[in-house]
């Protein structure tokens, strides 16, 4: 009887870099305007908050994922370290980020392309804009299905091109237009409410939202224990320099053109300008035409290479949710028909086809309002008007609010219960201590990490209207699926499952080619009386 099809290794060290940056690159693209037009002369402060937090982050997702480099990623690591019910949850969370994020980057890439087709501006054509996003939707579900090393070709060429655009963008940003008095003068004069500011840190977020596309690669990369933390370390330094640049600069420029008044015929700020509801979906574009000089050329190619940036993100977001659907079946979390390989390109096909459907659902839901004038009153009674972009910037922030906090708890709890496993890259900062007779490592930026995303998580419970009813809804309604399934199954409901992680962890690492770190642990295994075997990797 012939083996079920495997998914293949086929990610290269460029190319895990690429699936990280074509996710968390894109963000800025869309956060950038969020965060201005929320938290107005304290967005730096926004992001540089938000940042210290995804540092923590990203060093913890690539302990984890370099450790345990199968498919699934945070939900993995919150099952093996809290069990299947935490790790469900963990993992359908995740589950919203990355169905919000074929969404909510397919919707922003068009918006780009408005800048230069105005025919798709959403203001002006919202059928338009919604059948563009449609389409790309449907396309990218058909482009993952083909496979993966067509993907991550794709994603690796625009990552490079886009890493010279916005370096470009910043430099001569900089030398020509920033003025540090500015600056000063926007974040004393304009300094927002806390509530805003606590909007703005919710929505600064999102532009840090990404790493999770390596872990899920992790299981398709080539020697992921040794490429993975390289490509995490340069991907979170990379786009950390980039968030806090781009926020420094908005504040501080003075733009090659004269800022038009507003909606109101009031006198605004650039930064103002750049946050206006007309903007932000493509604040990074509107900044770069105003670079004196550049900006004549950057007003030709910034918005078709930022829609191509923000089209590949979105197709990480179809790669990130089909890979986590199929690690949380053959983890017997979700039912068996999502870990289903197609047999000739062998892509988790069914997992794809299910999650572009969500996405596409959810663009129904987000678009309404600018397609029905009935529907646009039903939203402003009961969902504060909130529409379109802000619906999906909601979703996006509670969904990676609630898996990153649920990872920094397996994070800790890893380190405890599993100190055996060999760490080619651990985090800094660590209390030596013996638990359960074993010498063990406690992470403190692991704690640090965890006060600071559960905060943010807080923030958009209390700023997020519609982020507060429906991320605890998509969960309330998974786990009550995952009961029905795991009842059905006679599985334990709140227990979890009997596991052999030990056995387990050599089987990964023979499968990932880490064979020094599978004779490390062996050795380390046999020196307490233990006698390992070879099991199934999840």
């Amino acid at each position: 009887m012939p083996s079920k099809p495997e998914l293949r290794r086929a990610v290269t060290p460029w190319g895990s870099f690429s699936w990280g940056y074509s996710d968390v690159g894109a963000d800025i693209f869309v956060g950038l305007g969020l965060v201005l037009g929320a938290a107005a002369g304290a967005s730096n402060v926004a992001f540089l908050f938000a940042g210290i937090v995804y540092v923590c982050i990203g060093l913890a997702y690539t302990e984890l994922a370099a450790t345990y480099p199968v498919a699934g990623g945070g939900q993995y690591f919150v099952m093996r370290g809290l069990g299947d019910v935490f790790g469900f949850i963990a993992g359908w969370a995740v589950l919203l980020d990355f169905t919000i994020d074929i969404t909510l980057f397919a919707w922003s890439c068009v918006d780009y392309l408005g800048q230069l087709v105005p025919f798709l501006a959403l203001t002006h054509h919202p059928w338009v804009h919604f059948s563009a996003a449609f389409a790309l939707i449907a396309g990218l579900c058909l482009l993952n299905l083909v496979g993966v090393r067509e993907s991550t070709t794709f994603n690796g060429i625009v990552s490079a091109l886009d890493v010279v655009s916005e370096t470009s963008i910043l430099f001569f940003g900089f030398l020509f237009a920033f003025n540090p008095d500015l600056l000063v003068h926007a974040m004393t004069l304009y300094w927002p409410t806390n509530d805003h500011l606590l909007l703005g840190v919710s929505l600064a977020i999102i532009s840090f939202v990404g790493l999770e596309s390596i872990s899920q690669a992790a299981q398709e990369t080539q020697r992921p224990a040794s490429i993975i933390p390289r490509t995490s370390i340069a991907l979170i330094l990379t786009i950390l320099v980039y968030a806090l640049a781009y926020a420094n600069l908005a504040l501080g420029m003075i733009p090659a053109n004269p800022v038009p008044p507003d909606a109101h015929g009031h006198a605004q700020t650039f930064f103002q300008f750049l946050g206006s509801t007309a903007n932000q979906g493509s604040a990074v574009a509107v900044l770069a035409a105003n670079v004196p000089y550049f900006g004549k050329l950057a007003a030709l190619y910034v918005p078709i290479l930022g829609a191509v940036l923000l089209l590949i993100s979105s197709n990480s977001g179809v790669f990130g949710a089909s890979r986590i659907a199929y690690a949380m079946s053959r983890s017997q979390l979700l039912p068996s028909v999502f870990e289903r390989v197609h047999p000739r390109y062998r892509t988790p096909a069914v997992s794809i086809v299910v999650f572009c459907g969500v996405a596409l659902a959810v663009l129904v839901f987000a678009a309404l309002p600018s397609l029905d004038p009935g529907a646009d009153a039903v939203y402003t009674r009961f969902f504060h008007g909130e529409a379109g972009l802000d619906v999906l910037a909601d979703l996006y922030a509670f969904g990676a609010a609630t898996s990153y906090s649920f990872v920094f708890v397996a994070l800790i709890a890893l380190r405890l219960k599993d100190p055996l496993s060999p760490r080619k890259f651990r985090i800094p900062i660590n209390i030596p201590l013996t638990f359960r007779g074993e010498r063990a490592l406690f992470p403190v930026v692991g704690v640090i990490g965890f006060l600071g995303i559960f905060s943010i998580l807080i923030f958009t419970m209390l700023t997020h209207p519609i982020g507060r009813v429906a991320g605890p809804l998509w969960l309330g309604c998974g786990i009550i699926g995952y009961l029905i399934y795991r009842r059905r199954k006679a599985l334990p409901l709140w227990d979890s499952r009997p596991i052999d992680w030990e056995t387990q962890q050599i089987t990964i690492l023979k499968e990932a080619g880490e064979l020094e770190l599978m004779d490390e642990l062996i050795e380390k295994l046999r020196a307490r009386g233990k006698a390992p075997g070879v099991a199934k990797a999840p």
